[in-house]
């Protein structure tokens, strides 16, 4: 079956399709055929790091699929420990350089690191890799609001993409309003949470029957219909293709609210709070 993912239209104009693919641990040559085969199901949002060690097999799958490479949109991130302006565009031409491609369509700084305190100078310089056309669009992970308005107040510039940690034990619903009412989109990671437990859920389990859906899609859905772009990781073909049939079915204002309504005040799975987190 052929699906219409609907698309975003990011704040600088690139357009986003309302689903990703996350490659947390696909490397090597497992890593490029199940890249490759998620491409040709229909993901054409394919997320990478500098840090996941993959932006080789990542430039690999866009060279060797069937898709050409201007109807992906390929992300990369900048690590802590280069976030001083000349090592941040050092690393952004190393990651081109990893994968083999001429350009990115979505850069991030993967995470503030605020006790480090130079995301402002990796910001500059994201901003000055995109006037050089090494990335279409420019963006963060795992910003707060007040992170965001430093960025604005310093260099006039804000995120196109926040990517932060979103599941429906953490529905991050502040966060999620200050990014729409800036014009800044939300993506998810880990969008499903890291433990099958979430699927037992009664709010969870109970849309499932309800739609005829397995708990991964109703909870994929309820990313969708929050308005932010879930970036589920599987190497497995009937995963991938189990994660992308979400566009059949909507889930009901009552649903919806219940799903939301698991969020924990420690909802977070690694205690990794960006106003004190640091990761290199």
């Amino acid at each position: 079956m052929t699906y219409s993912v609907p698309e975003y239209t990011l704040n600088d104009g690139l357009k986003l399709p309302a689903i990703g693919l996350g490659t947390w641990r696909l490397r090597g040559f497992s890593g490029v055929e199940s890249i490759k085969n998620a491409v040709s199901i229909g993901y054409r949002l394919i997320d990478s790091a500098f840090n996941y060690e993959n932006e080789g097999a990542v430039g690999e799958a866009v060279r060797s699929c069937s898709v050409p490479r201007d109807k992906l949109i390929i992300t990369s991130k900048l690590p802590g420990r280069h976030h001083k302006y000349d090592e941040a565009l050092f690393t952004v031409e190393e990651s081109l350089y990893r994968a083999g491609l001429d350009y990115y369509d979505l850069y991030l700084i993967h995470w503030p690191n605020p006790k480090t305190d130079l995301y402002v100078e990796a910001w500059q310089a994201m901003i000055e890799a995109k006037k050089r056309g090494l990335v279409r669009s420019i963006g963060v992970c795992n910003f707060l609001p007040h992170h965001l308005e430093r960025l604005q107040r310093e260099t006039g510039v804000l995120p196109s993409v926040n990517q932060i940690e979103l599941h429906p034990y953490f529905n991050q619903q502040e966060l999620r309003r200050f990014n729409t009412e800036h014009g800044i989109l939300t993506e998810s990671w880990s969008p499903l949470f890291r433990t099958k437990d979430i699927f037992d859920e009664s709010a969870i389990a109970g849309c499932a029957k309800a739609h005829g859906k397995t708990p991964s899609q109703v909870i994929l859905r309820w990313h969708i219909q929050l308005g932010a772009v879930p970036i589920p990781k599987s190497a497995s073909p009937e995963h991938l293709r189990e994660n992308f049939e979400v566009f059949d079915f909507s889930l009901s204002d009552e649903e919806m609210a219940a799903i939301s309504a698991l969020t924990r005040i420690d909802g977070r799975m690694k205690n990794q709070d960006p106003d004190v987190y640091e990761e290199f």
